[in-house]
């Protein structure tokens, strides 16, 4: 499913619809509602995880499985993180939008765990990309 977007298509629209763009990214100042708004506008599921009260692997995991509403079975580990991003099919779409809001704070509290999603999220892109669908993390 490709939503090209028309002459008159807001910039940042055409940015999220660029699959070959499609990737792990600091948020700049763009504001929220203004993303959220460009993201829905490509027909992309928007995901917000608040990452607040990560602290360590636990809850980073715990954080991003409840706030992207992953399946019971989670397993709350790297390998299920990776399965989960691999396999959207319970939320089909056209594109994905994760923000991790608040990821300075699980940076500075577990930076090593935060880093190692941050990969993790980085192969799924790569994965998603080669489907053909943009998979974007922002932090």
């Amino acid at each position: 499913m490709n939503h090209a977007p028309s002459p008159h298509t807001h910039p940042l629209q055409t940015r999220l619809a660029d699959i070959t763009r499609a990737g792990v990214y600091s948020l700049a100042t763009t504001p929220l509602d203004e993303l959220i708004r460009a993201a829905e506008a490509c027909a992309y599921v928007v995901f917000r995880v608040d990452l607040t009260r990560a602290r360590d692997k636990d809850s980073l995991l715990k954080a991003i499985g409840h706030d992207m509403a992953f399946p019971e079975w989670f397993g709350y580990n790297w390998d299920a993180l990776a399965d989960n991003l691999g396999d959207l099919g319970w939320r089909p779409a056209a594109g994905y939008l994760v923000i991790l809001e608040h990821s300075e704070r699980a940076c500075s509290r577990a930076h090593d765990d935060f880093i190692t999603t941050l990969q993790i999220f980085s192969a799924a892109t790569d994965e998603w990309r080669e489907r053909g669908i943009a998979l974007w993390c922002l932090t």
